[in-house]
């Protein structure tokens, strides 16, 4: 992996990242917003130590592990990868009330625009925060875009350690389960 300069890195904050997606996806995963690393490098859960890559394929979401560099191969297994925030900062915590109901808003958009059977959310602060739903928890939701079910998983970040990379690939699985049984 490129290894960035702290400079490189914090000129990458604000980039946008391009999402990962296409019509009618099974699941479309969602981030909170890119990192400096993924900005830097155009790739969406590029940071070392981001456990969305092994945790994906711990689940069966994908036959092998995916390097960053790797993420347009999700859409051969009909995932996408997209986030409610579309600029890079160093931290979540950055990012404003407004600016998460703003991506809420962009991204209830983008769903009913791609109708993929799937949301999944990637972080349950973010997903109460861009929804205006404070008692929301891992798991499915009774939200839905049009067709597209919602489903909230854990934070990949190192930084989450409430979930260790096991525990995050069952509830993985789960959703994995529920999209395959789905008809459409």
């Amino acid at each position: 992996m490129t290894r960035f300069t702290s400079a490189e890195l914090e000129a990458a904050r604000d980039r946008l990242v391009p999402d990962v997606v296409a019509a009618g996806l099974q699941v479309l995963f969602c981030g909170i917003n890119p990192g400096l690393m993924t900005a830097a490098t155009g790739h969406h859960f590029a940071r070392p130590g981001n456990r969305f890559w092994p945790v994906l394929h711990l689940s069966g979401f994908t036959p092998r592990l995916l390097k960053p560099s790797e993420q347009d191969e999700l859409l051969s297994y009909g995932l996408g990868i997209t986030n409610v925030v579309a600029r890079a900062s160093a931290r979540a915590d950055e990012i404003g009330a407004e600016e998460y109901r703003e991506g809420g808003r962009l991204l209830a958009a983008k769903v009913e625009r791609l109708r993929p059977r799937w949301l999944a959310v990637v972080g349950v602060t973010a997903y109460r925060a861009a929804f205006d739903d404070r008692k929301a928890v891992i798991g499915p939701q009774e939200r839905t875009f049009g067709a597209t079910r919602v489903w909230v998983l854990p934070n990949p970040s190192g930084l989450n350690a409430h979930w260790t990379a096991k525990t995050m690939a069952e509830e993985f699985g789960r959703l994995r389960e529920a999209a395959r049984d789905q008809h459409p």
